[in-house]
């Protein structure tokens, strides 16, 4: 294990549930312009991962898409159809998935479980978070993310990172996005 709580833990979630990975770590990334530098090397779709809340508070989105492509705030509420968004507070990211700013991952997913006890900030199905992601990562060999911390980066196979999703069980919706910047 690496000593860094965050990181061990995901680790350790993707070990016991027979997901294979690769961990490269680095330097605190908290930038996809810095981190560029140190994924050169990696062979891997590198993915950019935003947090949202919506206008009322009470529902979460995790919007995933590959790093070098761009999305304005605007065109994003017309593409998700869940009213305006707005970037959730550190409080949040926290909550609904034990990270920090500058480390959203989809690996967050492992600390926003199944519920049956639904509040305010869960969907239907028993989850604070709802997912968007990139449909051009249906087709990625290898995808890669923070492992809740930015300090490194995990690879993972299309097919494990879909075991992961099957896993974590909660619900996520394929976008097409296009711009790149």
């Amino acid at each position: 294990m690496t000593g860094n709580r965050r990181i061990d833990e995901v680790l350790k979630f993707l070990e016991d549930h027979d997901l294979g990975y690769k961990l490269h770590t680095h330097p605190p990334l908290p930038t996809i312009e810095l981190a560029l530098e140190y994924w050169k090397d990696i062979d891997s779709v590198h993915c950019k991962n935003l947090f949202f809340r919506n206008h009322k508070g009470n529902r979460h989105y995790l919007v995933v898409f590959e790093c070098h492509k761009a999305l304005d705030i605007h065109s994003l509420e017309h593409m998700l159809r869940q009213g305006k968004l707005s970037f959730a507070s550190a409080e949040r990211m926290e909550r609904c998935l034990g990270l920090l700013p500058g480390s959203v991952s989809p690996l967050g997913l492992i600390h926003d479980p199944f519920t049956e006890e639904l509040t305010k900030e869960h969907f239907p199905n028993g989850h604070r978070v709802k997912l968007f992601l990139d449909s051009d990562l249906k087709t990625a060999e290898c995808i890669s993310f923070h492992p809740c911390d930015n300090t490194a980066s995990v690879v993972l196979s299309n097919g494990d990172f879909m075991k992961f999703l099957q896993i974590w069980g909660g619900e996520y919706e394929w976008l097409d996005v296009s711009q790149e910047f």
